[in-house]
């Protein structure tokens, strides 16, 4: 009971934020929610089958540039054009994962950096399609009728309900359904198998497991989760920059599941939202913290006082955490009770 009353005060204040927080904060959670998703998709690559990935950036580039080219070039509906987009990353992916099934590790990771390389390239000069240099502007969403955007207007308890305030929900509808996917998916058999080839790559050879074929599959999944993200990310930001889709951006998403923790879909929120958030609080407040500064002022900007926090965050979870932060809550609820329970480690190594 106390569990079901958590949740739905959880509810109440995720449904009564649009009506209070300027827009900043919705923007700052939203590019939140966005690399949550992007984060369990990675998750489920690297932290639950072991394989590392430093090309998570173009899957988001394609998802983010796939729907821009299909609803504004092709002229299809914006629902439509989501749902290509998202697919075309899972393409994307699969046009790879031959390769990601027979890599593993540092090789995996050195293999996929040419996902970035490629992919900086064809955005920055494939210009009649990205926009190059200074990308393109983002359609925004509309679905039976209803626009995610500032018009036509729409007031809600005197409250002027913008793109923003309407993507707010979008966002964590989306968020939700990715998460209980995963959450379906490494709690059933395919989890099951994918924890073992992390762990014990031969014994899941010999029980049976098609290594190669998990493999595969996982690095898809994850592209389609990358896709959905950029997107997602398309939408809030209403611009495509390519400068944003780096190999920066590939490393702060595995920042996210390691500070996070590895191989759980909680831990993959949880380390999205922190590595996400910081940079913005940084930018908000930088007037009031020591050694940071405006950006061109020759100081420590917010960006890169972001990366050296939450690197050194990656080094205390390294050293002092291995469960990431998810772990660390789990611990103190099982020091004080009265916390509510954390969503469940769908971590296992055996298979069904």
């Amino acid at each position: 009971m106390s569990r079901l009353i958590t949740w739905a005060a959880v509810l109440v204040a995720f449904v009564a934020v649009p009506f209070y927080l300027e827009g900043f904060w919705l923007q700052t959670g939203l590019f939140a929610m966005s690399a949550a998703v992007g984060a369990i998709g990675i998750n489920l690559l690297t932290g639950a089958t072991g394989q590392l990935s430093m090309g998570h950036a173009f899957f988001l580039a394609v998802g983010a540039y796939a729907y821009v080219s299909f609803s504004d070039d092709l002229g299809l509906p914006t629902p439509i054009a989501a749902v290509l987009a998202v697919l075309l990353a899972g393409v994307a992916g699969g046009l790879f994962s031959p390769i990601a099934g027979r890599l593993k590790g540092a090789y995996l990771g050195i293999a996929t950096l040419a996902l970035i390389f490629g992919g900086q390239h064809l955005l920055f000069n494939v210009e009649h399609v990205t926009g190059g240099f200074n990308g393109r502007a983002v359609p925004p969403l509309e679905i039976f009728g209803f626009s995610f955007a500032d018009k036509p207007e729409l007031i809600l308890m005197n409250v002027p309900f913008g793109s923003l305030e309407r993507l707010w929900f979008l966002g964590g509808a989306l968020l939700l359904l990715a998460a209980l996917f995963a959450r379906g998916v490494l709690r059933g058999r395919p989890g099951r198998a994918m924890n073992t080839i992390r762990d014990h790559e031969i014994a899941a050879g010999v029980m049976g497991v098609p290594v190669t074929r998990y493999r595969a599959g996982a690095f898809v999944l994850s592209s389609m989760y990358g896709g959905l993200a950029g997107v997602m990310l398309a939408l809030v930001f209403q611009r495509t920059v390519p400068d944003y889709f780096g190999i920066l951006l590939s490393l702060d998403y595995l920042a996210m599941i390691v500070i996070g923790g590895l191989g759980s879909v909680g831990g993959a929120v949880i380390g999205a939202v922190f590595v996400s958030l910081l940079p913005q609080l940084l930018t908000r407040y930088s007037d009031a913290l020591p050694l940071v500064s405006a950006p061109g002022s020759g100081g420590v900007s917010p960006a890169e006082a972001a990366r050296l926090l939450y690197g050194a965050a990656v080094v205390g979870v390294v050293l002092f955490l291995p469960g990431g932060l998810l772990g660390l809550l789990r611990s103190l609820r099982l020091r004080l009770p009265s916390l509510p329970t954390p969503l469940p480690d769908t971590r296992s190594s055996h298979v069904s």
